[in-house]
């Protein structure tokens, strides 16, 4: 989703230092998580484990995101639908 977010919102070609950023942020907080396997997402998660700052962004690129997954990468979409079901 971030490289989605940083391609078509911030329109560059590769991922622009501040969502490289996020990226690598979210892949260390991700391998910390207490729930691993368990978790449903992060949005419905009842222990937020993201700093302010990375939060407030990271919700920024989900909203612009999470409705365009369908065009870009409904697999993937339907993956993460169906993760926040289960």
């Amino acid at each position: 989703m971030i490289y989605l977010y940083c391609r078509h919102k911030e329109k560059n070609k590769t991922l622009c230092h501040s969502c490289a950023e996020l990226l690598e942020y979210a892949h260390t907080r991700l391998s910390k998580c207490p729930f691993q396997e368990k978790k449903k997402t992060c949005r419905l998660c009842t222990v937020h484990c993201y700093r302010p700052d990375m939060r407030t962004k990271m919700k920024e690129v989900m909203r612009y995101a999470r409705p365009r997954m369908l065009f870009f990468h409904p697999i993937s979409a339907v993956k993460h639908l169906w993760s926040e079901l289960k």
